[in-house]
C-alpha cells in the first residue's frame, strides 16, 4: 500500500508514424518482445493491412471498435474480511479496460500456432469487432464472476 498522497504520473506516448494514433502506438508496445520494437511495428502494420483487405474498412476504426467490445466493465478483487476471502466486484478504470482488452487479444493470438502472428492478430481483432473470439469470451467470464459475487459488493467500502 502506498504511503504518500502523490499520484503516479502517466507518461505521454507518442503517436505511431503511419496512423498517428497513440492507441496504436500503445498496442505496438504491448506486442513488443525483448525490446524489438521494429518487429512489433511490422506485425502491427501487417495486421492492419490484413484487416483492411478482409473488411475494406479503416483498420484503426475496426481496431478501436474491437477494443471497446473486448473491454471489461467489472472485475473482481479478493478481500479478506473476518477470516474469509471474498471476491468483491469493482468497476474497471478506463485505462485498465483498454490495457486488458489489448493484452487479451495479443495473448490469444500468441497462443495459436501455424500462421504468422499478424494473421492470428488480425483474426482476433476482427472477431472482437464482431463480438466473438477469445478476448470477448474472457470479458464475459470476468463479467459472470462479478455478477456471481455482487452480493459481496457492500464490502467494497473496506477496500
Amino acid at each position: 500500500m502506498s504511503r504518500g498522497t502523490s499520484h503516479i504520473r502517466t507518461r505521454n506516448i507518442e503517436p505511431d508514424i503511419r496512423y498517428k494514433s497513440s492507441t496504436v502506438a500503445k498496442f505496438i508496445n504491448y506486442i513488443m518482445l525483448d525490446g524489438k520494437k521494429s518487429v512489433a511495428t511490422k506485425v502491427c502494420y501487417n495486421t492492419f493491412e490484413l484487416i483492411d483487405k478482409a473488411m475494406g474498412a479503416n483498420p484503426v476504426d475496426v481496431f478501436e471498435t474491437a477494443l471497446r467490445n473486448a473491454s471489461p466493465v467489472l472485475e473482481v478483487k479478493g478481500k479478506r474480511v473476518g477470516g474469509a476471502n471474498y471476491q468483491i466486484p469493482f468497476e474497471v478504470p478506463r485505462v485498465r479496460r483498454q490495457t486488458l482488452a489489448m493484452k487479451w487479444m495479443i495473448k490469444s493470438a500468441r497462443d495459436k500456432q501455424g500462421k504468422s502472428m499478424a494473421e492470428f492478430l488480425s483474426q482476433e481483432i476482427m472477431d472482437a469487432y464482431n463480438h466473438q473470439g477469445a478476448a470477448i469470451k474472457k470479458k464475459d467470464e470476468m463479467h459472470r464472476m462479478a455478477e456471481a459475487n455482487k452480493a459481496f459488493a457492500h464490502f467494497a467500502k473496506f477496500v
